[in-house]
């Protein structure tokens, strides 16, 4: 069963699972399956597509920012959050395994290369990151 209200939309299941999904807004998507409820997801906008974001925690991010501002050297009190770009803040393919390598000792993780090489942003690292010690645990 589905219903759509304005920007909100709830989705329930008459199977033996009882999953609700509430969609509130273009951007965010919460699911609960039995009572348990699940992280939120949003989306970003990517050109003309989207792609769906789980995010990280936010001590999670806040590690990320540090090993990335130690990494590339940043003068003290630069600005870096979960939506800044690695290449915008002035990092190489060098400097992007380098802190890659900083992360995974930081974490106590192993990244695949293919992931390392697909990371761009903090938020992207940090939502590796938590996935990776989510599937250790």
């Amino acid at each position: 069963m589905a219903s759509i209200t304005g920007t909100s939309m709830s989705l329930l299941s008459n199977q033996s699972m009882v999953a609700c999904a509430r969609i509130s807004g273009p951007r965010s998507v919460s699911l609960s399956i039995k009572g348990r409820n699940f992280p939120s997801i949003t989306s970003q906008p990517r050109g003309r597509r989207f792609q769906v974001v789980c995010a990280a925690k936010p001590e999670t991010v806040q590690k990320v920012c540090d090993i990335v501002k130690k990494q590339l050297a940043l003068p003290e009190g630069s600005d870096v959050t979960g939506e800044s770009k690695f290449s915008t803040l002035g990092a190489d393919s060098l400097d992007t395994v380098e802190i890659v390598m900083g992360l995974e000792e930081e974490f106590g993780i192993s990244v695949e290369e293919e992931s390392a090489q697909s990371i761009t942003t903090v938020q992207e690292a940090a939502d590796m990151i938590d996935n990776l010690l989510k599937t250790k645990a």
